[in-house]
């Protein structure tokens, strides 16, 4: 049976569309009938036997799980159309800014539908398309990879397959906590997405209904066995491959969310052999902060100078030009961030109350300094965040948010001088997708809903590690609608610190049923977004794109969310 289906994403510009996981993947599930279409949207299709017997075609297939992460346009095809579609880092700003920690409501910013509610996160829209597109093609790259090895992988074919069984469960465990109403612990009966496999029949497709969270983690939980069997004698080249290490990472994420206290604490004690703790040189780094891979980071991914990414539109549509201020605007005059008023900045309150003695305050820049009365004491001010206090006060006051105060500069330029004067060189940066200080506070988090002494004793270690004088206890006061306990209250208020930008913090607030808070004295989000909510907003459950549900006919959505129709009053602290 030959497969002939169009999976050129240049062609999907709305909801005329013809995608999802119904289209996206319907060639790769016709292995289970012999025959496969190739990667590239070509009309021409090639057989199993030809892609495992061509030289070194298994290798390209294993390395696309990995190489197709970020760089491309990989949603819209086009270089101009959609600055937000560059891939896997595009989806921390994409889900984080639907709560609290990252304002993103100021200037010229694209991700500004997922902080606001639009309407437009409904299923008719194109921004619903966006996650179906590149997740299921993640998939498609991974079960290619499965159904050429067959079964009983041997041989060469080994490593692959662990690869693509590591990357499939991670792929699917985003997924699932963006999709799933309530998570694990809360509801096991709650929907998450249709699951696709190698050996899934395209005749299943039409009724592949969305399983539950108690059979996709099941699932999950599956395929991190097979990858933890079929790399445990891997030894990977870089940390843009998962290794055992970061399989093990993997299980204690999805054991944290099942609440599997006595698995998550393992594998998370597991995963942190042979990594070490950033240095406070290291997370502040004003030259490789962020920007490097360093002795903490168990998973990343990096752009390329030859990335389309970086290449096309000025190098804009890309993780840096989001995130990285310090581009020189009299040379350049590109990036979001840096000149077209479209910061992503901290939470005031989240920064409040980071004590002066945490060395991670450093990398978000005091609200204090707006009081100064001058240019030049403000930019005096700013040596202490920046090489370039000029181009960093012109960046926040030449804007729409017209101020400095919650700026970051936690994530820097690549390149030195060059990557400063030129966001070819500058914007070239690797990107963590796993560290493993995320591990030391699984572990704490873990052990503490075991022993709450032991717990506390392990996240006082890490905390020390950021802040010398750190005392338990200090931020249980800084979430006055949650009911959860000073202990989770600490891992969390750690967790949003350590991790602010790198994709967490949303999972973090449905897995914790947190609430946000948005509106409150000297707040610093804008006008119309100023929300509070003492549960997970419903725009956090993101809604399958329309067409899934057309021709997918058990596939049931989530409600198109609903925008609050003003601002909240203040929360007092």
């Amino acid at each position: 049976m030959n497969i002939n289906v169009d999976i050129n994403m240049k062609k999907i510009q709305n909801m005329k569309k013809v995608s999802g996981s119904l289209f996206v993947v319907a060639f790769l599930v016709s292995f289970a009938t012999g025959c496969i279409e190739a990667i590239d949207p070509q009309n021409s299709i090639i057989t199993v036997d030809q892609a495992a017997n061509a030289p070194g075609a298994y290798d390209n297939f294993v390395n696309s799980i990995t190489s197709n992460l970020v760089g491309t346009f990989t949603y819209s095809g086009d270089d101009a159309t959609h600055p937000y579609d560059y891939g896997y880092p595009s989806f921390y700003l994409m889900r984080d800014v639907m709560g609290q920690d990252i304002v993103a409501g100021h200037g010229n910013n694209w991700y500004e539908t997922w902080y606001g509610c639009s309407s437009q996160l409904g299923p008719s829209y194109a921004r619903s398309q966006v996650p179906w597109t590149y997740y299921y093609k993640w998939i498609k790259n991974c079960n290619i990879v499965l159904s050429i090895a067959g079964e009983d992988p041997t041989g060469d074919k080994i490593t692959g397959v662990g690869i693509a069984y590591a990357m499939r469960a991670m792929f699917y465990m985003d997924l699932a906590r963006m999709y799933a109403q309530k998570t694990y612990a809360l509801d096991k009966s709650s929907e998450t997405v249709p699951i696709v496999k190698e050996t899934t029949l395209i005749s299943e497709l039409a009724h592949n209904p969305r399983a539950t969270n108690e059979d996709m983690w099941a699932f999950i939980i599956s395929d991190l066995e097979k990858a933890e069997k079929y790399l445990a004698n891997y030894t990977r080249a870089n940390v843009y491959t998962p290794d055992i290490s970061v399989v093990y990472g993997l299980k204690a994420r999805a054991y944290l969310v099942m609440e599997d206290w006595q698995n998550a604490e393992k594998y998370a004690k597991l995963a942190q052999h042979g990594y070490s703790i950033m240095s406070k040189a290291e997370y502040t780094s004003r030259e490789t902060g962020f920007n490097t891979p360093n002795s903490s980071w168990m998973f990343g991914v990096t752009y390329k100078a030859t990335d389309p990414n970086i290449l096309l539109n000025d190098g804009d549509s890309s993780w840096a030009s989001w995130m990285c201020l310090e581009i020189n605007p009299d040379v350049s005059g590109c990036g979001y961030a840096s000149n077209y008023g479209a910061q992503m900045l901290i939470d005031r309150h989240l920064y409040e109350t980071m004590p002066a003695t945490d060395f991670r305050k450093n990398c978000f820049v005091d609200f204090a300094i707006d009081a100064l009365g001058t240019n030049a004491e403000i930019e005096d001010a700013l040596k202490a965040y920046t090489d370039y206090p000029n181009w960093v006060r012109r960046t926040g006051q030449d804007g729409d948010y017209k101020h400095v105060g919650g700026l970051s500069l936690k994530f820097r330029l690549a390149g030195g001088q060059a990557g400063h004067d030129n966001q070819y060189i500058g914007f070239v940066v690797a990107v963590p997708v796993m560290r493993v200080e995320e591990m030391y506070l699984i572990e704490a988090e873990a052990a503490g809903m075991q022993s709450e002494s032991r717990g506390i004793d392990l996240l006082t270690t890490f905390a020390k590690t950021r802040d010398e004088s750190y005392v338990y206890g200090t931020h249980k006061d800084a979430y006055g609608n949650s009911a959860t306990s000073t202990f989770l209250n600490e891992v969390w208020w750690q967790r949003r610190v350590e991790f602010w930008g790198e994709g967490l913090a949303t999972f973090d607030i449905k897995r914790l049923n947190k609430g946000i808070i948005r509106s409150y004295a000297n707040t610093n989000h804008a006008e119309s977004y100023r929300w509070n909510a003492t549960a997970p907003p419903q725009w956090m459950n993101w809604c399958i794109v329309q067409t899934e549900t057309n021709y997918n006919y058990s596939c049931t959505n989530n409600p198109t969310p609903i925008k609050p129709t003003s601002d909240s009053e203040e929360y007092v602290w």
